[in-house]
């Protein structure tokens, strides 16, 4: 098979640059000091991959990615990084106890109760480090690993996101910003305890030295936001489509925006200016002339929306289909 060969729009990933960009982070941050978020692929056979290469432990966002990792003998250490009530979802991880190491990040009360409800062991607090989502108040991350020990969770340190510093441009007042996010998330952690200090992404694992573990995901796939920042790694994804309509100005293809990550903004297609999508198309200006049944490469703004679009991705050497790899961890 080749490209001509796929249903569009389809996720494609070059194997090449993929194997580039997990060889140089594994160089930069090697074996336990990434933990890859698989939020950013939801696909065991990529995790797989970045195993390979030595990181074992590895973040999820959903309960669904966590049983999927367990189920696919990748469950050494698992972090749920993100709050859960639902007793049904909670008791599932907990049933993994012979399977899989399962941690999950806590910020109130209620949360550790469900844990502990839930049969959970062990839990990671989650502390606010400026991003207004979730996270503890720092100063309050102490009482509430005090009260998570009392019910019997072992708390095995801190973690918090510093996501609204990740596109940050200027690398001055980047460095400031984040320093001053892990400041907090280290005075927490001087009253909380345990072995783990978690935090970082993509946008910012360069600036995290004093933390024990990054969380970085993207990197492995990239999208055009990271792209801005000049990081050392390539775009390895994108989405396959077919040109379905050509005009003198302007032609369709069908990439749109139900298969595509869109809160970053528009996709790019090399050699051509996006005017916009719509739910099943894109359309765009070429720099050349296309025709009808020409099959484009849409890069996505932002990758780990994108691919829980998609059930599979095509592995690629060339224009040659080399593998199918499910992505098997979408939904919830």
């Amino acid at each position: 098979m080749d490209i001509h060969d796929l249903s569009t729009p389809a996720v494609i990933i070059d194997a090449a640059a993929l194997e580039r960009n997990l060889s140089t982070m594994a160089a930069m941050v090697p074996g336990q000091r990434l933990r890859p978020h698989v939020k950013a692929h939801k696909c065991t056979a990529l995790a797989a991959r970045q195993a390979s290469h030595g990181h074992t432990t590895f973040t999820c966002a959903t309960p669904r990615e966590v049983m999927g990792m367990a189920d696919a003998g990748l469950g050494q250490d698992l972090l749920l990084a993100n709050e859960t009530l639902d007793p049904r979802r909670l008791g599932a991880m907990a049933s993994l106890a012979d399977a899989a190491m399962v941690t999950i990040a806590v910020d109130s009360a209620e949360t550790v109760a469900a844990a502990a409800t839930a049969g959970i062991v062990n839990v990671l607090i989650d502390v606010n480090i400026g991003l207004p989502r979730c996270g503890v108040d720092p100063d309050k991350a102490g009482a509430l690993a005090d009260a998570a020990r009392k019910l019997g969770l072992v708390v095995r340190g801190v973690m918090g996101y510093e996501g609204h510093l990740m596109m940050v441009a200027d690398a001055d007042e980047k460095a400031r910003e984040v320093n001053a996010a892990v400041d907090l998330l280290l005075a927490a952690h001087r009253d909380v305890g345990g072995d783990i200090v978690s935090s970082g992404g993509t946008g910012t694992y360069q600036l995290q030295t004093r933390v024990t573990e990054i969380q970085a995901g993207s990197y492995a796939l990239m999208d055009t936001a990271y792209a801005s920042l000049g990081l050392p790694f390539e775009q390895a994804l994108h989405v396959l489509g077919t040109v379905v309509s050509v005009n003198p100005q302007w032609a369709v293809a069908d990439v749109g925006l139900k298969a595509l990550g869109m809160d970053h903004g528009n996709p790019s297609i090399d050699g051509a200016t996006v005017w916009f999508c719509s739910d099943e198309h894109i359309t765009f200006a070429p720099d050349l002339p296309v025709k009808v049944g020409d099959r484009v490469r849409v890069t996505p703004a932002h990758v780990d929306p994108t691919m829980s679009q998609h059930d599979a991705a095509w592995l690629l050497s060339g224009d040659n289909v080399v593998d199918r790899w499910s992505i098997d961890l979408r939904g919830w």
